[in-house]
């Protein structure tokens, strides 16, 4: 009897702690699994042309790994690493390794400082999946194509297209001048590039309180996703494509970016993990 019960809590010793080895930490205080691209500070004037001086020649971009004023920045307190997003300059902090089928858990919490064009706005970042291509193909010319699972002041988990990437979501329909809102048990509408809105709300206000942080994560299997926060499942994708040339194609695998978007954003714990299969807790949001 002794042996059997040995043999049982080794089994269930091993399990648990191949399960935290699942988990691959993606951050640390150099941010050596990261590159970054920054593009303008943009102003309330700006209405996706490529920004001016004052002579009227074209600015051209910051660019690719030239954050001199460290807009992204990680250190340690308390004993755990934490990513700084000032905000300042609009750009993102993205993934070296591309990605597909996995699970991303972080968590989130906002500072105090806000930029132009935001100053009198909500406070603002996202984080891009699937990212493909070159930087600065969207309308604020900052970040890859990408599908957004956006981190906003009261608006965690809503969704935004990037660039010419379509997805279809579980919405209910909109109406007059009122956005699409996510629904766990609704027919799934399309959004993005050839669909008549490229946005679309979370379900539910979910967000931790101000100064506390939330936790955030993304499932990301074969074209569907769910954007989850604090545990609650705000929104069910699936379909994930982007469109080149008239032509659609699917969106499953990319980069991982975080936006630097004019306000000041704090994230810890970000860890991903690959799956082979749709969490069974979860597959039932596709039937």
């Amino acid at each position: 009897m002794y042996k059997l019960f040995f043999l049982i809590a080794l089994f269930a010793s091993t399990r648990t702690y191949g399960q935290k080895e699942d988990w691959t930490n993606l951050l640390d205080k150099d941010l050596s699994q990261w590159e970054t691209y920054l593009s303008y500070r943009h102003t309330t004037s700006y209405n996706g042309s490529q920004p001016l001086d004052a002579g009227g020649q074209p600015v051209q971009p910051i660019g690719y790994n030239k954050d001199e004023t460290k807009v992204f920045s990680a250190s340690e307190e308390k004993g755990e690493i934490v990513l700084r997003v000032s905000g300042e300059i609009y750009g993102c902090l993205y993934t070296k390794q591309d990605f597909g089928n996995y699970h991303l858990k972080l968590k989130v919490k906002w500072g105090t400082q806000k930029f132009e064009p935001r100053m009198h706005k909500l406070k603002d970042s996202g984080i891009l999946y699937h990212s493909i291509g070159e930087c600065g193909v969207d309308h604020w010319r900052s970040w890859m194509l990408a599908q957004e699972l956006q981190i906003m002041e009261g608006h965690m988990g809503d969704y935004w297209s990037i660039a010419k990437s379509a997805i279809e979501v579980r919405a209910f329909l909109s109406e007059g001048q009122m956005s699409s809102i996510a629904g766990n048990t609704q027919p799934f509408l399309p959004f993005g590039e050839n669909a008549s809105t490229s946005f679309c709300m979370r379900s539910e206000n979910k967000e931790s309180p101000n100064g506390q942080w939330t936790t955030v994560e993304l499932i990301t299997f074969e074209g569907k996703s769910l954007h989850i926060i604090n545990g609650n499942v705000v929104m069910v994708l699936q379909n994930s494509s982007y469109v080149k040339d008239g032509k659609s194609f699917p969106l499953i695998k990319g980069k991982i970016q975080l936006q630097s978007e004019a306000a000041e954003v704090f994230y810890k714990d970000i860890q991903i993990k690959s799956i082979t299969v749709l969490p069974a807790a979860y597959a039932n949001f596709f039937k």
